[in-house]
């Protein structure tokens, strides 16, 4: 089954082909997004809108930062607010809070008649302040349990080695490769 990346992120795309070792298509279409903070109900509905669009087996994926002393907000509303206050504006936004968050990625795999979704959640905190040169999203405040930097520090391929989004990936190789045999 040939399958398309319904995303207009290269940084996706590009993060998702060294974890899978492998290309793969990109379709760029503009989906507009429910606003929940549940990020499995957002690829879910996303995957829906671009295989009606695509007519073909496609998957999407989104991520979430879910701080524990907030409740879980923002979860997959955090590019929002990334976009509001910025990586120094979300430090700022858990002072007075448990600084403990879980980063969470959830891919779904839509066919037009069954969805698979495929979550990955890596532990950790919000730092005090942004750490790392990194232009991807919320990398530069996420450090992960049991690591000394942020995800934003770190070498790519260390990374992709225990990110959220690649725990999510490999589920869905996993499943793709038991459906090949």
């Amino acid at each position: 089954m040939k399958l398309y990346f319904v995303t207009s992120n290269d940084n996706k795309l590009r993060e998702a082909e060294q974890i899978l070792e492998k290309k793969i298509e990109k379709i760029d279409l503009d989906i507009d997004e429910i606003q929940t903070v549940d990020v499995e109900e957002v690829v879910k509905d996303k995957a829906h809108k671009a295989y009606d669009v695509v007519k073909k087996p496609v998957f999407v994926e989104d991520t979430g930062l879910y701080f524990t002393g907030m409740k879980g907000f923002p979860g997959a509303l955090i590019k929002w607010l990334l976009q509001s206050v910025g990586t120094k504006g979300i430090c700022k936004v858990v002072d007075g809070f448990e600084r403990k968050a879980v980063a969470k990625a959830s891919i779904c795999l839509y066919d037009g008649k069954k969805y698979n979704i495929f979550t990955g959640e890596v532990k950790g905190s919000i730092t005090e302040n942004p750490k790392g040169s990194s232009n991807f999203g919320w990398d530069p405040v996420f450090q992960p349990k049991g690591y000394d930097k942020t995800f934003a520090e770190m070498p790519a391929e260390k990374k992709n080695k225990i990110s959220h989004r690649k725990l999510a990936f490999m589920k869905m190789k996993e499943f793709l490769d038991k459906i090949k045999k």
